[in-house]
């Protein structure tokens, strides 16, 4: 009668450079940050989504849980787009679960290119299919299973409960809601991009009407402008990322180093657009640019992409109508706020 109240899920996203765990929840429709922590992860022990150590990347998700006080004992975390196979297929809209779930186990050896003992597979009805009234759209994901199990490997090592595993373009397109509060209708109508420019992979991911199209990873991120540092002042990469994180750098740093990156990335974005228009013969245009990831409070590039993409640009704030609870620091949350969307599509699954 009164109903069991959810045990909150932490969302945990697992970089190539940082960890970042939070803890949100729900009440008269507003969100809370509950707790919050973002945790340096050793040099390669990520590699392009690829979780190379498990005892490393395990040992700082323990760190950041305990430096973000959080009570949850379950986690949510994500596997790259690149890593997953999604496709929508039709089915009958009058089969059981039981039976739509033996029908797509007889059917993924036609989508998935890999045997099926070696992957990890779910679907999720997605609702009557726009082509045929007496059919259901269903969405068929999948990926190796050596990604998803490194990933529960490294929650439980933690000392948390694994309690889903998603796929990184659908928790963007959880969190949309969140930045889509800023923009005209809600985001509604509207074909937006998110850039997520990371430690070392830029993904571009195409919503229209709040709803993912198109995603794509490219080789680029902030490790390139570490690596500038480190060649032009001759430091090591350590000494290098410290510098660059604390904002002690020479007075040339600007036009010689910091300059040249962000055109590097403004030409990432660019070249990261027009692939997906060439990709597309239905969407020719952007209404809205959302820059997301470590690199997307760089000042100025937001300015310097809006004004070579002639579309605007604003840098993703997931926190912007939150309320933060007693143990958060509102400095260090907004600072970070641009690296958040894909943690906190993660933790509002806490809520589905």
């Amino acid at each position: 009668m009164f109903g069991r109240k959810k045990s909150p899920l932490l969302g945990i996203d697992i970089s190539s450079s940082v960890v970042k765990v939070i803890e949100l929840s729900h009440k008269n429709g507003k969100y809370t940050v509950e707790a919050y922590s973002v945790e340096p992860l050793p040099l390669n022990s990520v590699i392009e989504g690829r979780i190379e150590n498990v005892e490393e990347v395990a040992g700082a998700l323990k760190r950041a849980i305990k430096r973000s006080n959080t009570k949850a004992k379950e986690a949510a975390v994500a596997v790259s787009a690149n890593s997953a196979i999604t496709k929508i297929i039709s089915f009958p809209a009058d089969l059981s679960e039981r039976e739509m779930e033996e029908q797509i186990m007889l059917e993924a050896d036609n989508y998935i290119p890999y045997p099926l003992e070696e992957v990890r597979l779910d679907f999720e009805v997605l609702g009557t299919s726009a082509i045929d009234s007496n059919a259901v759209d269903v969405l068929l994901a999948a990926s190796r299973s050596e990604n998803v199990d490194a990933r529960t490997d490294v929650i439980e090592q933690a000392g948390l409960k694994a309690k889903l595993v998603d796929v990184e373009a659908y928790t963007i397109e959880n969190a949309f809601s969140l930045i889509a509060e800023q923009m005209p209708n809600h985001g509604q109508g509207l074909t937006v991009a998110v850039v997520d420019v990371g430690a070392t992979v830029t993904t571009l991911h195409v919503l229209v009407d709040g709803k993912i199209v198109f995603t794509r990873e490219q080789t680029f991120g902030g490790r390139m402008l570490t690596e500038d540092i480190e060649r032009h002042y001759g430091m090591s990469y350590q000494e290098a990322g410290r510098a660059k994180k604390e904002n002690n750098l020479p007075d040339d740093y600007g036009p010689k180093v910091l300059e040249p990156f962000k055109r590097s990335m403004t030409t990432t974005v660019s070249r990261a657009l027009q692939f997906f228009f060439s990709a597309s013969t239905q969407y020719q245009s952007i209404d809205h640019i959302v820059l997301s990831g470590g690199c997307a409070s760089i000042n100025g590039v937001d300015a310097m992409i809006e004004e070579d993409t002639g579309t605007s640009t604003s840098i993703a704030n997931p926190f912007s109508d939150m309320i933060l609870g007693p143990k958060v620091k509102k400095q260090a949350l907004s600072n970070d706020a641009p690296s958040m969307l894909i943690a906190c599509g993660l933790a509002m699954r806490s809520f589905d």
